[in-house]
């Protein structure tokens, strides 16, 4: 998925390598006026492009590897070539592709087939594709691009330098900040599922009237859904991250710089504090509260709230030690079984032998 805004990082055509320790704040080991031109995978970069090893999993594709220098932590030091050595390569990885990655040469503009309403206001550079709709009174920020076939309904306020890609759908008054990049598909809120049930238990709709409110750079991926509220709003604080796929229900607070992988779904009113990190497809109930920095493994079921900091696996969710004492007792099954089958025959011998005892007793 894309990343937000390049954090002031301009894109060139070629770097030195002196240059590019600063920017990425690296040492550099080898020739500091070695010019770079991009940056590639181990088994695929060229001569002249930069690459990364970051785990020592993959150390044995660098014989065949022709990039002419490499992001590495200090466990590769020893490396007989051209180094940047950081303590976050993945993190210098990050910022080096957003270098070498030039802005859209699409100049601004909005397509002559694109729909516009009454009282719309486009800050300066707005572009709007092909078939896209932008619905009245509405207010879109500089510098935002928006997508072929875009559906932005009315009253829908929209930052500086977003993202809206194709068939993305935006409904009546929610707001989304700056620098958010929102993928094919996403639809941002449609009506929260609230009903009621009546007396012949039929199921009486509730209507949703507030909104979804996503804060600066949050990234939203493709055909995921984020419903409106009951009343007030669903919120996706600054810098969350929500893959592709994701339901998240009305009235759902999620925190800053929260990780959502793909599938997770969370139920109405749940809120996720600061730098939560669920696994792809897990599930969490509505009304409970999980805490700041919890991370939470994939698939795992979530039923109650979770203090922070704890890490949950499983369905239930439980906390991984608790799940893996529990994991090892079961793998200890079939041997429990074999000792108890076991016992049980001696016991029956035994019981055998009593009887007979018994008998000649009597005798």
């Amino acid at each position: 998925m894309e990343t937000g805004a390049k954090n002031n990082l301009r894109y060139r055509e070629s770097f030195s390598l002196g240059e590019l320790s600063c920017l990425l704040d690296a040492e550099v080991k080898g020739d500091p006026d070695l010019l770079v031109t991009g940056i590639g995978a181990l088994e695929s970069a060229t001569s002249g492009q930069l690459s990364f090893l970051v785990d020592s999993r993959y150390r044995h594709l660098l014989s065949g590897c022709r990039a002419s220098a490499l992001i590495v932590s200090s466990e590769f030091r020893e490396l007989e070539c051209n180094l940047l050595i950081t303590k976050n390569p993945y993190l210098a990885l990050a910022k080096a592709a957003q270098l070498f990655l030039p802005d859209s040469a699409e100049a601004a503009g909005i397509h002559p087939t694109a729909f516009i309403g009454e009282g719309v206001l486009f800050g300066e550079g707005v572009s709007a594709g092909p078939f896209a709709h932008v619905g009245n009174y509405s207010q879109i920020g500089a510098g935002t691009k928006i997508g072929a076939g875009a559906y932005l309904d009315k009253g829908v306020r929209i930052g500086e330098r977003c993202l809206i890609h194709p068939r993305v759908c935006i409904l009546e008054g929610c707001i989304i900040g700056n620098r958010v990049i929102i993928h094919a598909g996403a639809v941002i809120g449609a009506d929260g599922y609230g009903y009621a049930q009546d007396e012949q238990g039929r199921h009486v709709k509730i209507p949703q009237t507030g909104i979804v409110q996503i804060d600066d750079d949050v990234e939203i991926g493709a055909n995921a859904t984020v419903d409106r509220a009951t009343f007030g709003r669903t919120w996706i604080k600054r810098g969350a991250k929500i893959d592709n796929l994701v339901m998240i229900a009305h009235n759902v607070v999620v925190g800053e710089d929260c990780l959502l992988v793909a599938q997770v779904g969370i139920s109405g009113s749940t809120r996720l504090g600061n730098q939560v990190v669920l696994g792809g497809q897990v599930g969490v109930v509505g009304h409970v509260q999980i805490g700041d920095g919890v991370k939470v493994g994939a698939k795992a079921g979530i039923h109650n709230s979770i203090k922070p900091n704890q890490i949950i696996v499983g369905s239930p969710g439980v906390p991984r030690d608790e799940w893996l004492r529990t994991y090892g007792n079961i793998q200890r099954l079939p041997r429990l079984r074999e000792a108890l089958k076991r016992l049980d025959e001696r016991v029956h011998r035994i019981e055998e032998v009593l009887k007979k005892d018994d008998g000649h007793n009597s005798d």
